[in-house]
């Protein structure tokens, strides 16, 4: 992504959006470590986060969340559906080109302000050698974005989060990327890419049906939410309003009155809410930094020399809501987006570590 393109980016999401990079670190599969091979068998879970360097090194940018996914689609027998806002990776690139070489089935969504990003040479090297191989890229073809982030692999593992599939999202912001191994979730988001990349329809256009709303797995629930044919700022508010012990947040982008007014509500009686907004845009009108800081709630900008990209909640220490959604009018009423809520203590520990990490990265910035 080309200079230029990043401040109009970063600009727009004052109102809406996001950006993304990223480093491996030690994840959790289940309630144990995780093996490296991001493929192997195990529990219905992977959840992995970056590790921005404080300088960064492009010589060291290997072995990150991107491996993740080429291991998946490596192993990919049938089907690879890719939906990605931004894509510059040439190892994802190129593993797409050899599934589809191999006789899978390959599809591709993005942003059409991604193919039109001609300035960048990345960019245009990765969606070349995607089109090479004969996969048909769809583009949106409309002023809001696409902003989805997520891949499905032969109709069964489902790859999603804050992270884009380009290079400073995997080397230099903060990131989450979360495997889920599970038939119904496939299909939910195999109907949100037929949506698009079939019927050719986006944002409030696609169709509000949702396969399976709520998926159970042992203990464990999944919903799954959609934007912008459903608002995801709806469930998601009604989760916090029910909260009855703590609130952590990381935001790359919270201009939501509607989220801004359940927190400050929650803290008024008496619920802890902690949270780290990324600095960029936080000191706007449009901003809900200052309006929670002077409701109390302990908050912070980030500590990250590039961007903190998360959009995540964890409630009660055992609800996390996590995916591209971003908490703004924008993201829920125009673009196309996604969020899980996940209720597993398990998952949420993983994500309340990262929390804790993140504040502690803010606090060293801040001198607090």
């Amino acid at each position: 992504m080309d200079m230029r393109r990043r401040l109009t980016y970063l600009a727009v999401v004052l109102l809406t959006t996001s950006i993304v990079i990223a480093v491996i670190v030690p994840r959790m599969r289940g309630s144990e470590a995780s093996r490296p091979d991001p493929a192997a068998p195990g529990p219905w879970f992977d959840i992995a986060f970056t590790t921005p360097a404080e300088t960064d090194q492009p010589g060291t940018h290997h072995g990150g969340i991107d491996t993740r996914l080429v291991s998946l689609i490596d192993g990919a027998q049938r089907t690879v559906d890719i939906a990605a806002y931004d894509f510059d990776l040439m190892n994802v690139a190129e593993a797409m080109a050899r599934a589809a070489g191999r006789g899978v089935r390959v599809r591709m969504v993005t942003d059409s302000d991604t193919v039109a990003n001609v300035k960048d040479e990345h960019v245009q090297a990765a969606l070349k050698t995607v089109r090479s191989a004969k996969v048909t890229i769809v583009e949106d073809n409309r002023r809001a974005i696409m902003h989805h982030k997520f891949a499905v692999v032969d109709e069964a593992i489902v790859l999603t989060g804050s992270w884009n599939f380009t290079d400073g999202d995997t080397y230099r912001l903060n990131n989450n990327a979360v495997i889920v191994r599970n038939a119904q979730l496939a299909e939910n988001f195999t109907h949100e890419f037929e949506e698009m990349f079939v019927k050719k329809h986006f944002g409030p256009t696609k169709s509000k049906v949702v396969p399976n709303p709520q998926i159970t797995i042992g203990t464990s629930t999944i919903e799954t939410y959609f934007a912008s044919e459903n608002d995801p700022s709806q469930p998601l508010t009604r989760r916090i309003n029910a909260s009855t012990s703590r609130i952590d947040f990381l935001a790359f982008s919270f201009t939501h009155d509607g989220l801004g007014a359940a927190l400050i509500s929650r803290k008024r009686a008496g619920i802890p809410v902690r949270g780290v907004f990324e600095k960029t845009g936080s000191e706007t009108r449009f901003a809900e930094y200052a309006h929670l800081k002077d409701a109390g709630a302990e908050v912070y900008q980030d500590g990250n020399r590039y961007v903190m990209h998360h959009k995540v909640f964890v409630i009660d220490g055992t609800t996390t809501a996590f995916g591209s959604f971003n908490f703004s009018d924008n993201a829920s009423t125009d673009n196309d987006e996604n969020l899980l809520i996940v209720d597993d203590p398990v998952f949420a520990k993983a994500f309340t570590a990262e929390v804790e990490r993140v504040v502690a990265t803010a606090r060293k910035a801040s001198g607090r």
